[in-house]
């Protein structure tokens, strides 16, 4: 009898292994399927700008020209449509399904109990975060309509350590808070627009705060990896952004008045740069 039921606990242990499996598999593919599409999707339009282009404006960005909105109102094209945003917040959701707890436990975020999400989306990271950290709370700081879509379809009432505050990053007042997270946000600017964000938030960043920077790094010589190469080309099709490797990251930071700067290299498609202002 008891061999019996050791069989019947192997088995049931197995499947039970095998469907985590499939199911960190399915999720896994599931992101790759939304990310080549979304590539997909954008470099066709990079064609589409290439042929419209004239060739004394070689070197410029052409979205505006193309598309008839400026590259620094790139969102404004992106959330055209509640169709196109919900589109794109299931494209982040899954990415941060998939890779949000690496980013997050890269460091010890810990002693950081108030925690503010720029341009936080979909709410995927800022779950990442609670789970991670029990003490935490997160707000999501992003556009009106992008925090209404948000609490429609993606963050629930159950989810009690998450709030919400409206605003433009560049234009608004940004809440006191013991770290910022900034999520795939710099690689859509220039140097200079970065610094300025960036200044921004140490204004607003208690003493002995920090900021966490997610992006795809590049290698120091640029020659990898392919996933950061594509997104770069992703950048310079529609914004004036761009893919960095941590060195420049840090310069950024630096500039913004941020020490102690750091990087880890989480193995996945995302990696994290963090950041400290003095107590």
């Amino acid at each position: 009898m008891r061999e019996s039921e050791n069989r019947v606990k192997s088995y049931t242990g197995g499947l039970g292994r095998a469907v985590r499996t499939a199911g960190l598999i399915f999720g896994a593919l599931r992101m790759w399927i939304w990310v080549l599409l979304f590539l997909f999707e954008h470099c066709l339009r990079w064609i589409l700008v290439s042929l419209l282009c004239q060739r004394e404006d070689k070197g410029k960005n052409q979205y505006e020209k193309a598309f008839g909105v400026s590259s620094q109102d790139l969102f404004q094209a992106l959330y055209r449509s509640d169709e196109e945003m919900v589109k794109f917040m299931h494209l982040m959701n899954s990415i941060w399904n998939i890779c949000g707890k690496d980013v997050v436990t890269a460091f010890d975020l810990s002693p950081f109990k108030v925690i503010c999400d720029l341009g936080g989306c979909s709410g995927a990271l800022a779950k990442q975060c609670t789970s991670a950290y029990p003490e935490c709370t997160v707000t999501i700081f992003d556009l009106p309509k992008v925090v209404r879509v948000s609490r429609e379809h993606f963050v629930s009432e159950a989810d009690q350590r998450i709030s919400f505050h409206e605003g433009d990053f560049f234009k608004d007042h940004l809440p006191e808070a013991d770290l910022y997270i900034l999520a795939r946000i710099l690689h859509d600017w220039t140097d200079e627009r970065c610094i300025e964000l960036l200044r921004r938030i140490y204004k607003a960043c208690k003493p002995g705060g920090a900021v966490l920077l997610v992006e795809a790094l590049l290698n120091e010589d640029g020659s990898g990896p392919l996933t950061a190469q594509l997104y770069s080309l992703n950048m310079l099709v529609q914004t004036e952004g761009r893919e960095r490797t941590d060195v420049q990251y840090a310069a950024l930071l630096a500039a913004a008045g941020f020490t102690n700067i750091q990087h880890c290299l989480t193995g996945k498609i995302y990696d994290a740069v963090l950041g400290h202002k003095e107590t």
